[in-house]
């Protein structure tokens, strides 16, 4: 794999539709399971200092849980205000059931 792939570990450790926060090559990501898909972002809203792990995932958006703005998990823009910004997104890949994100 070309890029800078790091394991996460094994598929099951990321629930369905829902959210989990880890710490992955030092940095502390949000990943998501949703529709059979995993998908990774920062975990630290880009307004407030909140952690995206703790707020609530419907469908590709995750609501920030300190003022409501929503991120798509797939890209990381930003849904709504109050949020200016994106959060920063990552790729994703599973390979035997083992899940990689390139930091890049």
């Amino acid at each position: 794999m070309s890029g800078n792939w790091i394991e996460v570990g094994a598929r099951d450790i990321i629930p369905e539709d829902d959210v989990v926060g880890l710490v992955v090559g030092g940095r502390e990501l949000a990943l998501y399971g949703v529709d059979g898909e995993v998908f990774a972002t920062d975990n630290l809203c880009t307004h407030g200092n909140a952690r995206l792990c703790d707020g609530f995932l419907e469908g590709h958006e995750i609501e920030c849980p300190l003022h409501q703005g929503k991120f798509d998990v797939r890209t990381g823009a930003a849904m709504c205000a109050p949020l200016t910004e994106g959060v920063k997104a990552y790729p994703i890949r599973i390979e035997a059931g083992t899940v990689y994100v390139d930091l890049g």
